[in-house]
């Protein structure tokens, strides 16, 4: 990534106001704990800043890529040669009109559950422990307990590679499982708008404390990891197709099959990205090679 260009970036993210760090190891912000430096960090608070960050980095040649809290990234141990847009907190009003909850893309999702549970909305309750932003939510239609995102998404709004604002809505966005129109499209989702239901709190409530405890009983959330390793293969759980492989506990380096959930991947300490992709490696092999079944990651990798 050209030098000038970077500088051309800092340059107008400290005349907007922007907040950056430079050189930033990338596994101070992914829910793994892995992940060598970007080049730099922005953390965007206006629609305005992102459209004139997506203009700056195009006009001077820099690679633009967009993280959430990074809870289903993998990132290289060499880093990211590119300057990476941060949604997170410093993005993340929520407001709610009626039956309809509208949310900035890097509202987290158990603050937009727990604003549902505020006003007696149902629909979104699956999402209680999901981690992740909302808008990376939306980017690979996560979902659980059957439900997903693409029950409760009316629209997105964006912003395109040329620093344009858009919107889909309904059937453009392309929603089916673990994959959305942003797969493709290159656009930064920065709000999105939700439609629930009318219910009893007391209900949401029990159905939000029975998910959240089902998680903590069946997933192994006192490790770094970025949640579910594996897609579902058509027909099967890419867990227990591990487990029926005798891969339970299995380690390379700090990365381990967890023995509490094996379709989680997990950090005990000091894991690397390598390590990581190695064990993945190993999993789909056996896998294959004893069931048929081929593996698809779940989890992004980014270098």
């Amino acid at each position: 990534m050209q030098g000038d260009g970077v500088r051309e970036l800092l340059a107008a993210a400290r005349e907007m106001g922007c907040d950056y760090l430079e050189n930033e190891p990338m596994r101070l912000h992914t829910t793994f704990k892995i992940g060598g430096p970007a080049r730099v960090l922005l953390f965007p608070e206006t629609e305005e800043q992102i459209t004139a960050l997506v203009q700056c980095a195009r006009a001077n040649g820099v690679r633009l890529l967009t993280i959430g809290n990074g809870s289903n990234l993998l990132v290289a141990d060499k880093g990211i040669d590119a300057a990476v847009l941060v949604m997170d907190k410093h993005f993340s009003a929520v407001t709610v009109k009626g039956d309809t909850i509208f949310a900035q893309a890097g509202a987290s999702l158990m603050k937009v559950c727990r604003t549902a549970l505020e006003h007696s909305l149902t629909g979104l309750e699956f999402a209680y422990g999901i981690p992740g932003t909302v808008g990376g939510a939306v980017y690979m239609n996560a979902g659980a307990y059957g439900g997903e995102m693409k029950d409760v998404l009316v629209r997105c709004t964006h912003i395109d590679r040329d620093g344009k604002s858009g919107q889909l809505a309904g059937e453009d966005l392309h929603l089916s499982y673990r994959h959305s129109a942003y797969y493709d499209n290159g656009c930064i989702i920065t709000g999105l708008e939700l439609r629930l239901q009318p219910g009893d709190p007391a209900e949401i409530k029990a159905k939000m404390d029975d998910l959240i405890s089902r998680r903590r009983e069946k997933q192994p959330i006192e490790y770094p990891s970025a949640g579910s390793t594996f897609k579902r293969p058509p027909g099967h759980f890419a867990g227990a197709l591990i487990d029926q492989c005798g891969l339970r506990g299995t380690s390379v380096g700090g990365a381990r099959v967890s023995e509490k959930h094996a379709g989680f991947v997990i950090n005990t300490g000091g894991a690397t990205c390598a390590d990581v992709l190695a064990l993945c490696q190993q999993c789909r092999e056996k896998v294959l090679a004893e069931t048929g079944v081929e593996l698809e990651m779940e989890i992004r990798v980014t270098e």
